[in-house]
């Protein structure tokens, strides 16, 4: 029985499994705790009902709606564990498939630039729906377009209803989070994060523009929007002492900006141990962003929301419920904690 294996996995009981992967808002069992039942049933590779069993083991579901399998792709990313927003956003995805009986076929690193589609080629590996993690190329979108048309977006950055998409603005939500900083009196605002097609940082420059506030590319500092590349980032604005409040293109980046400064002032070569902490504000609001000391402020993303919005739309595409690409926009909001 799977859900006793998952008990075992776990040190849980089975009827704590049965609530938490059945019963989205049970709340009796911890955080910590749910995230361990739900990564063992990923890893067992559990499915919910007969329907989805039946199509995992390639046989026909016997009566009632077919299941659907629907596979998860990423681009920005080779794992869902290099950001954690994206580990967050697939749980949300995966409870609400689960919940309607489909089946999670996989998670796949497609990149068609750098030629890697070879797990879409055989036909055997195409899953009923496809729901992208993050900005895609427009390579990609045409290979997966080319595919099939069940796809649909999770992003912060919308595309010209190219296919259906749910999105939160990363453009508004900078304008958000850099209004904020001048409003509490700061100038010299740096930024850490993409700087190559990102709406984030268009929403970032367009602001200091607004406000007439120079453009200092000193503090620009390009990142791969992970925790080591804030982490860098970080010690390289110290070092440079020109940016009184600092914005990062996500919460990830913001962590290891808050190690960066840690391990700076902790560098005894330097006696460093007085150099004060910029104003930090970021953007997604992962769980560990109040967690973490200082706790930061950021942009609220409601990716729990929309990753549910996702799997609904994907299966209404697939029952041809609508034929027209279409776009959900969630609002963000601020999120004020101790950082700044």
């Amino acid at each position: 029985m799977s859900l006793k294996k998952i008990a075992e996995m776990t040190g849980v009981s089975v009827s704590t499994v049965s609530r938490v992967l059945n019963n989205r808002d049970y709340n009796c069992a911890s955080e910590e705790v749910k995230d361990r039942i739900w990564a063992a049933a990923e890893k067992i590779q559990y499915v919910p009902n007969e329907s989805a069993r039946n199509l995992k083991k390639g046989n026909k579901a016997n009566g009632g709606t077919p299941a659907r399998s629907l596979a998860i792709i990423l681009e920005r990313f080779e794992s869902l564990d290099d950001d954690p927003f994206f580990r967050e956003l697939y749980r949300s995805v995966e409870q609400e498939a689960f919940s309607r009986g489909c089946m999670i076929s996989g998670v796949q690193v497609l990149d068609a630039r750098r030629g890697n589609t070879e797990a879409l080629k055989s036909r055997g590996n195409l899953a009923d729906g496809y729901i992208i993690l993050g900005r895609s190329s427009p390579q990609t979108l045409s290979h997966l377009k080319a595919i099939g048309k069940n796809i649909v977006s999770i992003s912060r950055n919308p595309t010209h209803f190219e296919i259906d998409e749910i999105i939160c603005d990363g453009r508004s939500a900078a304008e958000r989070a850099i209004e904020y900083l001048i409003s509490k009196g700061y100038r010299r605002i740096g930024y850490i994060g993409d700087c190559s097609y990102e709406d984030r940082y268009v929403g970032y420059c367009d602001t200091l523009i607004r406000n007439g506030l120079p453009m200092d590319y000193a503090n620009i500092i390009p990142s791969d929007q992970t925790a080591k590349g804030g982490c860098a980032a970080m010690k390289k604005l110290l070092e440079q002492k020109t940016a009184d409040a600092v914005f990062c293109a996500n919460d990830a980046t913001a962590i290891g900006a808050l190690q960066g400064w840690r391990e700076y002032r902790a560098d005894k070569q330097y006696a460093r141990k007085t150099a004060p902490l910029p104003a930090l504000i970021s953007i997604d609001d992962i769980r560990a962003a109040a967690e973490v000391t200082p706790s930061l402020t950021t942009v609220h993303v409601p990716h729990e929301d929309m990753g549910k919005t996702a799997v609904k739309v994907l299966l209404d595409r697939i029952e041809k419920g609508h034929t027209e690409n279409i776009r959900v926009e969630f609002p963000s909001r601020l999120v004020i904690r101790e950082s700044c």
